[in-house]
């Protein structure tokens, strides 16, 4: 189902669309489209709605590194960061439930 044509989703974007009933969060992250249920795995909060940005990165002690900008998805409740490039939690083994995005001339078309 197309969902999106390029272009119309800028990067660090996102477009919520409901698909047999069920809210999906297309985003793009730096060129790159990914589609996430808009469920958080923790307390299944609309994660999709939640602030995109970064997050901490490793670094040494008594400073703190700033990196990974669009890259992370925090959500709205309680705060838990995703990586929008894999889905995974990166504090938890949990991750989002990722959807199949192609790139169908200039339409972006989800499977379900």
């Amino acid at each position: 189902m197309t969902v999106a044509r390029v272009g119309e989703i800028a990067p660090g974007q996102r477009k919520i669309v409901r698909i047999d009933g069920r809210s999906i969060g297309v985003f793009n992250v730096g060129g790159v489209y990914r589609a996430y249920l808009n469920l958080c795995p923790h307390a299944l909060a609309p994660v999709c709605l939640g602030r995109v940005g970064g997050t901490t990165l490793p670094s040494a002690p008594g400073t703190f590194e700033w990196g990974r900008d669009g890259e992370i998805l925090s959500c709205p409740w309680h705060g838990w960061e995703f990586d929008l490039l894999d889905g995974h939690c990166l504090t938890d083994k949990k991750r989002l439930h990722a959807f199949e995005l192609a790139l169908v001339g200039d339409e972006i078309v989800l499977t379900v």
